[in-house]
């Protein structure tokens, strides 16, 4: 692989597409994601301002086997029909299943997978190097680092220093703890001519200027035109734009997953499929142990895409 080029493509909307699951056996709706596949394109989600990720952490990759994660994989690749760059979530807790994972996703053909320190351990360092060689060395992928502080050791800018030095390392997903040492900004300043950033923190006009060139939009899966405006907004560097867009469309669906994540279950992805569904797209709960939202939330749901404009929204009973 060129690896290059791979870090090139790994640019605008980084969506990651939720896995969609049949009632009531919850087993993996396979024409379901195709269609939401098909959607994304449809609706203008292409090579150069698109990126699809399966099987990440909104695509319920902690409840599904390795088979179910090779199926969801084909998927998405099947709908993409080679229209843009793909990337496998390969996050796992065991150094042998992501070479398994590597050499998957690269027999199916997907340019990348997105990797995170093992969780569950407080692994450390050189534990976390050692296992993204593994992924690197098992096939012929770019290799995607996600920090994902919430769940394992944070990822330091030493270690990113070491990380961009392996072989295969094209692309950081980048969130961090904040304090007054800016460490968001430390480290997109300082890599992006070396990797791709991916900005999970929802800087997106700070990151840009700094040399981001990807970002992770949960919006697009049931309003893919908001993520396209975005990067309209940001390659014109209009960032009052981008930042009005962010406070008056995207903090709504966030304040409102932040009040379910602490009132009610834990995972993610459920109020990504739950929007699907009020714009008229399938979509499932989540597997067990996150607990179904849908009748509890749906209306507050409906609400917050309305007030924010999102298309396609189906009116309620009492809209009627």
């Amino acid at each position: 692989m060129d690896f290059e080029t791979a870090r090139a493509r790994l640019t605008g909307c980084y969506i990651t597409i939720p896995t969609l699951f049949r009632d009531p056996d919850l087993a993996v709706d396979a024409p379901a994601i195709t269609r939401h596949v098909r959607f994304l394109l449809d609706h203008g989600v292409a090579e150069g301002n698109g990126v699809l990720l399966a099987g990440g952490a909104a695509g319920d990759f902690s409840t599904m086997t390795f088979d179910e994660r090779i199926l969801v994989a084909r998927t998405v690749r099947d709908a993409a029909d080679g229209k843009l760059p793909l990337a496998m979530g390969a996050q796992t807790t065991s150094t042998r299943e992501v070479e398994q994972l590597a050499k998957a996703a690269a027999d199916l053909g997907f340019d990348y997978i997105q990797v995170s320190c093992p969780f569950y351990f407080a692994h450390t360092e050189g534990d976390f190097l050692d296992y993204v060689r593994a992924a690197a060395g098992a096939a012929d992928i770019g290799v995607i680092i996600y920090s994902t502080f919430w769940t394992s050791a944070a990822v330091s800018f030493a270690t990113v220093e070491k990380l961009v030095e392996i072989p295969g390392v094209v692309g950081l997903k980048w969130a961090t703890p904040r304090t007054d040492a800016m460490e968001f900004e430390d480290v997109v300043a300082h890599f992006a001519p070396r990797v791709a950033i991916i900005d999970n923190h929802l800087m997106f006009a700070v990151s840009h200027a700094l040399g981001a060139r990807a970002f992770e939009v949960h919006l697009c899966n049931y309003w893919p035109e908001w993520g396209l405006a975005l990067l309209a907004n940001l390659a014109r560097e209009d960032y009052g734009a981008v930042q009005r867009a962010l406070v008056g469309q995207a903090m709504p669906f966030y304040k409102l997953w932040v009040e379910i994540e602490q009132t009610y279950t834990s995972g993610d992805g459920y109020l990504d499929k739950l929007c699907m569904e009020l714009v008229g797209l399938g979509s499932s709960r989540c597997r067990p142990p996150t607990r179904d939202i849908r009748e509890l939330y749906r209306e507050r749901a409906r609400s917050m895409l309305i007030e924010t404009g999102a298309p396609r929204v189906i009116p309620g009973r009492n809209s009627l």
